[in-house]
């Protein structure tokens, strides 16, 4: 075993079978310095990163093929355990090899095999040692506050349970597409290929597959599916904009006809064997991913909210007066970046950056431009979608289901089902109390309808 290409597909090889996952560039390339007797701080030189990093992947990685091959694995040791457990998998194969083709060879004879694994069937690997990442289409990632435990539960999900499929939602203008940019910062260096497309402008699946397809294929042989990528590669897949394939005037993620198709082929990446992950951005949460989460281990959502307190760095940042107003100012515009920035300028125009001026008059909250946004979001929703945030604005407390009132003239089981298409928008929260789980407008919104 002198080549180190076959060493790296062998030791590939035997972690696919064990765990379902493939070596990540960074392994690949600590595998082969390690193998050609470099040190970490000339792997780390090769690889652009920290010595440090290549020491802590390092530890990881002889973990892992510590409890692939049952021995105890590190950097003096692991070309010895490895040639002995190929030597005796070769022994107890009696002569019988499978090649590279699918083929086996019995006396330099090729006869085909017939594979009835389809899940763990893994094309060659592309053979570079650096991610290829496409983020031409992605919006510039215009503030990077806070987030660390949103990053750290992403990174969990991806790189320690293999999630397949995520999604985050939330309400528009929140940070959605920026936290996922600055999650790709943070984990690109585990993935061969990363690319970020929008459903914008509204292209079928076939053509977003295609553009895909040919991404991928850049730099190995075209393959039938996507999901034949997703097995042969560690690819990373960030589509955005969901809410531009869903119907307006219905209930929450109903898909539009022509675009069904995507519902099909989010459950064929959620329940399909590979190495990849795709995230999906939407204002809204799916039910059928909703139902996929239920069913399917493999499958995440994240409903991103405000920032917090870390939304004091937008107000640092703008050269907002009077910091211990600035708690207040969050609280009531609920952390979200677009609305705070919105707020921002109104105040650095009108009152000369002093928050304590703004904010004088509580029981008038001011909207501004933030009322179109907020339209927006009215916009997609039903008929009695409309009815029933209508007179949630009039509420003062939370309410039950059974308090459904009587001129909405449904079934109670009909109106939980509105109530939950609302939740799913953001646009009403869930309020746990003694009694049971109860329902309350998002307040702002609240606000916006009291003044229409």
């Amino acid at each position: 075993m002198n080549n180190i290409e076959d060493i790296l597909q062998y030791i590939d090889n035997l972690m696919f079978e064990e765990t379902e996952s493939n070596l990540t560039p960074i392994e690949k390339t600590i595998l082969t310095g390690v193998w050609q007797k470099q040190a970490y701080s000339i792997i780390a030189k090769n690889f652009h990163c920290s010595e440090s990093k290549i020491k802590q992947e390092a530890a990881k990685l002889w973990k892992k093929l510590g409890e692939v091959l049952e021995e105890d694995i590190d950097s003096y040791n692991i070309r010895h355990k490895v040639e002995n457990k190929y030597r005796v998998s070769q022994r107890d194969n009696f002569g019988v090899q499978v090649n590279g083709k699918g083929n086996i060879n019995i006396c330099d004879k090729s006869l085909p095999v017939v594979n009835n694994k389809q899940e763990h069937f893994k094309p060659p690997q592309p053979k570079h040692q650096t991610p290829r990442i496409d983020l031409t289409k992605a919006p510039e990632l215009n503030y990077s506050y806070g987030r660390t435990s949103e990053i750290s539960t992403l990174k969990k999900w991806i790189l320690e349970n293999h999630t397949r499929l995520i999604t985050v939602y939330g309400l528009s203008g929140i940070g959605k597409t920026a936290l996922t940019l600055k999650l790709i910062s943070e984990i690109k260096t585990e993935f061969d290929y990363i690319i970020y497309r929008s459903l914008d402008h509204l292209p079928q699946l076939i053509t977003l597959k295609d553009e895909l397809k040919q991404f991928f294929s850049q730099s190995q042989n075209p393959l039938p599916e996507i999901i034949d990528y997703f097995r042969s590669s560690r690819c990373l897949v960030i589509i955005d904009d969901m809410d531009n394939i869903f119907q307006f005037g219905n209930l929450a993620g109903q898909y539009l006809t022509e675009y069904k198709d995507y519902s099909k082929f989010f459950h064929k990446v959620a329940t399909s064997s590979h190495q990849s992950c795709l995230i999906l951005i939407s204002s809204a949460k799916p039910p059928d991913i909703e139902t996929l989460e239920i069913q399917n281990k493999h499958t995440k959502t994240l409903h991103l909210q405000g920032l917090g307190k870390d939304a004091k760095a937008i107000l640092r940042e703008k050269g907002l007066k009077d910091e211990d107003k600035w708690d207040e100012l969050i609280r009531l515009y609920q952390g979200h970046p677009d609305w705070l920035n919105i707020i921002i300028l109104t105040i650095i125009e009108f009152f000369n950056g002093k928050v304590s001026l703004f904010l004088t008059d509580n029981d008038d909250l001011f909207l501004g431009d933030i009322e179109a946004l907020l339209e927006n979001h009215l916009d997609r929703l039903s008929e009695l979608e409309n009815k029933v945030i209508k007179w949630l604005a009039t509420q003062d407390e939370p309410v039950g289901i059974p308090q459904k009132p009587a001129d909405i003239e449904v079934s109670n089981a009909r109106f939980l089902q509105i109530i939950q298409s609302l939740t799913r928008r953001c646009l009403v929260e869930k309020v746990l109390e003694e009694e049971g789980v109860k329902f309350q407008l998002n307040s702002l919104l609240k606000v916006y309808l009291d003044m229409k």
